[in-house]
């Protein structure tokens, strides 16, 4: 059996963590690998129901997070975890604790944030309307070490899922896609 692995996605709302977490679920899927995600959002509506956003609740809904990677993990699951997770502290005690564990930090400008957000959080964020929004009123801080750092205001989802996909097949968390055509064997196997 495959060993498990937590895939940590940390970066600010809209940098697209979901968005990737989701590519790779689907291209893990592919493989045959198990794999479960354990979005931000609907962790808060399920797992963390009634938590603020005070540090506290937000490093009580991370330790959440992490408990349920782990397990998973043990289990030889993929387990993703996209949540915006803006302590360093409680990432590495997540870290910690799970033993198999690749940070993914999923880097945007505030700029390009601002433009891409239909919802329009960023601009009533900076104009002081909305309070305890990670990176404008509240802290975020971006991992120091990542295993893998992503710019997605500069690298497309293509990009960024290759690169991902490469360090993963590398250190040996995933399979690698056998590249060699069917028909050069003669048999019809895969080998």
């Amino acid at each position: 059996m495959h060993q498990g692995v937590t895939l940590w996605f940390t970066g600010l709302s809209g940098a697209g963590k979901s968005t990737l977490a989701n590519k790779i679920a689907e291209e893990l899927r592919q493989r045959k690998v198990r794999v479960e995600i354990l979005d931000g959002d609907e962790v808060r509506t399920n797992l963390s129901k009634g938590l603020g956003f005070s540090k506290e609740d937000r490093d009580t809904n991370i330790k959440r997070i992490g408990y349920v990677c782990k397990l998973l993990t043990r289990n030889g699951v993929v387990a993703i975890s996209a949540a915006i997770s803006p302590y360093r502290e409680v990432r590495d005690a997540n870290r910690q604790e799970i033993g198999r564990f690749v940070e993914i930090y999923v880097e945007c400008s505030i700029e390009e944030l601002t433009k891409r957000d239909v919802k329009g959080l960023y601009k009533k964020a900076l104009a002081g309307e909305i309070k305890n929004f990670t990176g404008i009123s509240d802290p975020y801080e971006p991992p120091l070490k990542p295993e893998i750092a992503i710019d997605s205001g500069k690298q497309t989802v293509e990009e960024s899922l290759a690169a991902i996909l490469s360090y993963l097949e590398q250190h040996e968390f995933i399979p690698k896609v056998s590249t060699v055509p069917v028909a050069a064997h003669g048999c019809g196997c895969r080998h």
